[in-house]
This record gives structure tokens, C-alpha cells and sequence, in this order.
């Protein structure tokens, strides 16, 4: 996908690209969904059973090693969860409305994320990808931002005095984004557009986020929150609170982590464009997402092709799953060089994406990221560095 050519904005035509798409590949089955959903959730309990056999005594460091393999796969097994009920949310997962509603609120629930608020939103950002104005979430810094002059005037000492930090706090702010930032949007809108007031929230049904007509759904999507609480708190009542962390609030701190980074990774590369509405088309905001086989076939498995064909998921929201491989090779000789694909480790690609797309540019209709040195990967029809 790398590529030192200066960045031309793409003229794909959507029409060639749904006509790349047999008809059969864009239709959901329930029972065939239903049939992954289970076969997810027969995996999801094996974990738990397994976690359940660890010994209580032996070692500290062996236990601990355990329970954080346990932490790690069974974390795999919940952020499967959250992108079925993701699939729900783009009605992929049967043809019927309600089936899609019940399968939704029951997974989304379980791993405590809002089904129809996340919904919402996450439909505005399928219909506004990558457009600086309109997209609701992963939406960049400026420069503006960090306080530094424009470009023609910054020197090297404004970028180290505006960026310029230790490797120690970076690692310290990506736990925090990886492990928490999930759960920070949704709270207050972190790494939200900036169009919204402060502490701008999912859980608000007045919000800002949503529609008038939309506000009973948002209520709805409140109380199976608050229904999944009360049995958490069930749970702890009978198997105490030790039980609930080990089993539960480990892999789900982990599920954040291999969600953020998959979702990170399909819009953030120092390769990929961000558009203000002048430039801006829903065709090339689906290209400006990239294709990465993250995790191999533990990511295919468990997280049901979230990171390897986001690009056709992008083009397609409403096609189940297990159709999106059939569909992205469809639709690649159509795509030709506009296709984004990245087979970078995950770590290492997390890594270069936190630390080589740090801001925007103000000004211009198509803008690509640039590093703590002001520096970018990339021109944009041959602008200079």
C-alpha cells in the first residue's frame, strides 16, 4: 500500500464498483448467522470453563501468566461478540429488522456497549467516512491545535516544544487510548467530532449525537446496559468480586484493546487522505480505509473480518460477514491502485500509526497526516513537504 507518489484524490465510480458484486453476496441469512453467533458462543463458554480449571495455589508468576492467557483469548472471544452485534447494527445479520434489534441489544449489552447510541453514530460515520466536517469519530488533531505556526514559518524547536515527549508517556497514553478509549468516547465523545459541546455523551438521549425520534431507542439501549449491571452485580453476589474480575473485566479490558486497534488501524496511516466537504465523496471516503489481516487467522476467526475487509465493509455496511472476503475480491480489480492494503505487524503498525499521525492541516480540501517533526509520508498533488 505504500506508496511515495504524490496523492491524487480517486474518481472511482460507485456503480462500477456495485456492479463488480454478485447479487447473492449482498443478502444476509438468519440461520446462518445464527449458526456463527452459537458456534462463537460455544467458543466463549470453553474459555470460561478452561479459566475455571487455573489452580489457586502453585506459583504467583504461573497463575498470572494463565489468567492473563485467559485475559488475551477469552478478550478475542468478547470483542467477537461486540462485532456480531456490530453486524447487527448494520442489519447484516438476517434480513428481518426485529432479529437484527433483539441479536443486537443482547451482544452489544453483554460487552456494556450502548446498541442503538453506537448504532447512531456509527452509521453517520459510514456515510461521512474520513470527511473532516461531518465524521463522527477517530477525526484527527489540527495543527491549530498544538498551538504551532503554519507550516511555512514552524521551525524544528516549535514541533519539539509542541510534540516532543518521552517514549515512557507515549506508552502511557496509548494504554490508556487502547485499553480505555473506547469507553471514554461513549462517556464524553473522545475522539469525537468537534462540532459537539464538551462531554457530549451516548448515554444521553438528549445528546446532540442523536435525532429527536431517535431518543426512545437511546433509552432502550440505557436500561439493557443497566439489565447487563444488575446481572454483573448478581454474578458478584454469588461468586464474589475476585470471580467477576478474572472472568469478566479482564478479557473485557482486552476486547477494548483488539477493538481500538482494529478500528484505529482501518482510517489511520500516514498514507490515507482525510477530505473537508468540497473534495469529499462517500466513495473515496471508503477508500481512505485500509485492509490489514491483523491477528492472522485469529482475527478472521474471532473478529469475523473486521481489520482484513473493511474496505469492502465500508462499501457494502450491509453485507454479513462471511461474505465480505467474497466481495473485497470482487471489488479489487475495480479499486486497482486505490485499494489500501497493510500487512504490518499489528504492534509494529500501532506503534508507527500513534507516533506518525499526529495532526492535520488546517487548510485544504484533502489533507494527510503529519509526524511530531511536521513531516509528511506523502504530498498531495505534489505539494511539497
Amino acid at each position: 500500500m505504500r506508496s511515495i507518489t504524490p496523492f491524487e484524490p480517486p474518481d472511482i465510480i460507485l456503480k462500477d464498483v456495485h456492479a463488480a458484486v454478485p447479487r447473492h453476496l449482498l443478502q444476509s441469512s438468519t440461520a446462518r448467522s445464527l449458526y456463527y453467533i452459537a458456534r462463537h458462543c460455544a467458543v466463549t463458554m470453553l474459555f470460561y470453563w478452561c479459566a475455571t480449571c487455573i489452580p489457586s495455589g502453585g506459583s504467583l508468576l504461573s497463575r498470572s501468566a494463565l489468567w492473563l492467557a485467559y485475559g488475551a483469548w477469552q478478550g478475542f472471544a468478547f470483542a467477537g461478540i461486540w462485532c456480531l452485534g456490530a453486524q447487527a447494527g448494520h442489519d447484516a445479520l438476517s434480513p428481518h429488522p426485529l432479529v437484527n434489534a433483539a441479536l443486537g441489544l443482547l451482544l452489544h449489552s453483554f460487552v456494556l456497549t450502548p446498541y442503538y447510541s453506537w448504532r447512531a453514530t456509527h452509521r453517520a460515520h459510514h456515510a461521512t467516512t474520513n470527511n473532516l466536517d461531518r465524521d463522527e469519530t477517530y477525526l484527527p488533531p489540527l495543527r491549530s491545535d498544538f498551538g504551532l505556526p503554519e507550516a511555512a514559518y514552524a521551525r524544528p524547536a516549535d514541533y519539539m516544544h509542541a510534540l516532543g515527549e518521552t517514549p515512557a508517556f507515549t506508552l502511557f497514553k496509548l494504554f490508556i487510548r487502547q485499553f480505555f478509549g473506547f469507553q471514554l468516547y461513549l462517556i464524553h465523545n473522545r475522539k469525537g467530532n468537534r462540532r459537539y459541546p464538551p462531554w457530549t455523551s451516548h448515554y444521553n438521549p438528549s445528546s446532540a449525537l442523536f435525532r429527536p425520534e431517535q431518543r426512545g431507542s437511546i433509552i432502550l439501549s440505557n436500561v439493557a446496559i443497566a439489565s447487563m449491571f444488575v446481572v454483573l452485580w448478581v454474578y458478584t453476589q454469588r461468586a464474589g468480586a475476585a470471580a467477576l474480575a478474572k472472568f469478566y473485566i479482564l478479557p473485557w479490558l482486552f476486547a477494548h484493546n483488539w477493538i481500538v486497534t482494529a478500528t484505529y488501524l482501518q482510517h489511520a496511516s500516514p498514507w490515507v487522505p482525510y477530505y473537508r466537504t468540497p473534495a469529499w465523496t462517500f466513495a473515496r471516503g471508503a477508500l481512505a480505509t485500509v485492509d490489514r489481516p491483523l491477528y492472522g487467522w485469529v482475527g478472521r476467526f474471532f473478529m469475523h473480518h473486521i481489520a482484513s475487509d473493511h474496505v469492502a465493509h465500508h462499501f457494502f455496511s450491509g453485507v454479513p460477514f462471511y461474505n465480505l472476503p467474497e466481495v473485497t475480491a470482487a471489488i479489487r480489480p475495480v479499486l486497482g491502485e486505490h485499494y489500501n492494503y497493510d500487512d504490518t505487524p499489528a504492534l509494529v503498525a500501532l506503534w508507527q500509526a500513534f507516533t506518525q499521525c499526529t495532526f492535520v492541516e488546517d487548510k485544504g480540501d484533502v489533507v494527510l497526516f503529519r509526524n511530531r517533526a511536521g513531516q509528511a509520508q506523502r504530498t498531495v498533488n505534489g505539494e511539497a513537504n
